[in-house]
C-alpha cells in the first residue's frame, strides 16, 4: 500500500562567523530547528529545539545579536545527532515533501551530516517555496519570508528568526499560494460547439 503524503515545513537557524582565528575554516551549523508536519491539511506534529553546534561551539557576537540567541540556550540544546534521529523518525512513516523558504536549510543540513559522518535523514521531494513564490508572482527579486507574508496582507507567526515560528509562517504562505494556484487554474477552453447552440442556429435557417 502506498504511504500517505506528508509535508514537512522546516526552518533552521545557523551559526555565523566573525573575522577571527577562532572561525578559521568556518561552516554554518544548525543551532535551532523548527519543523511542522502536515498530513491531509492537518498539523500532526510540530517540533522545536535548540541544537548544540559541534565544530564551532562558541557563538559569535554577530550571531547572538542577529538571532537574539544566547550561548546558554544552544549549550542546553539537543545534539546534532538527536536532530538527525528526530528527522528520520518524523519522515519514516510517509512519502515526504520537504518545504523550506530558500535553499540554505537543506544545504546546511546536508553539509552538517557530511561533516559529522551521519547519513542524510529524510528523503522526498524538496520545494524551495521562495522560488515558487517568485515564479508565481513574477517578482524579479527573491522575497524574504516575512515580507512575502505581509504582501499577502497577513502577519507572520510569532517572531522572525525563531525557527518554529518561521516554519509555521512558511506553512501559512504555502497554503495561500496553493489556494491562489487553484483559483488561477484556467478551465478547459470551450469548443466552438459549446459556445454556439447549433440547434438554435439551424432553426433560424430552417
Amino acid at each position: 500500500m502506498e504511504r500517505e503524503q506528508q509535508f514537512l515545513f522546516i526552518d533552521f537557524e545557523f551559526t555565523m562567523p566573525e573575522k577571527s582565528e577562532k572561525f578559521r575554516g568556518f561552516f554554518p551549523e544548525i543551532i535551532e530547528a523548527g519543523i511542522v508536519a502536515v498530513v491531509n491539511d492537518r498539523v500532526i506534529e510540530s517540533f522545536s529545539s535548540y541544537v548544540t553546534p559541534v565544530h564551532f561551539p562558541t557563538l559569535s557576537n554577530r550571531c547572538k545579536s542577529f538571532l537574539n540567541i544566547s550561548q546558554e540556550q544552544v549549550d542546553s540544546g539537543i545534539t546534532f545527532q538527536d536532530l538527525v534521529r528526530k528527522l528520520e523518525l518524523m519522515g519514516s512513516q510517509y512519502r515526504n515533501t520537504i518545504v523550506t523558504w530558500g535553499n540554505m536549510d537543506m544545504r546546511v543540513l546536508r553539509n552538517n551530516c557530511e561533516q559529522n559522518g551521519l547519513p542524510f535523514p529524510i528523503s522526498g521531494r524538496e520545494i524551495d517555496l521562495s522560488m515558487e513564490y517568485k515564479k508565481f508572482f513574477g517578482d524579479q527579486n527573491q522575497t524574504g519570508l516575512w515580507k512575502a507574508v505581509r504582501e499577502y496582507g497577513k502577519e507572520g507567526t510569532g517572531k522572525h528568526h525563531r525557527a518554529l515560528d518561521d516554519a509555521l509562517t512558511t506553512y501559512s504562505i504555502f497554503r495561500l499560494v496553493e489556494e491562489d494556484k487553484k483559483y488561477l487554474k484556467k478551465p478547459e477552453p470551450t469548443t466552438i460547439g459549446d459556445r454556439v447552440d447549433f440547434s438554435k442556429l439551424l432553426n433560424k435557417f430552417a
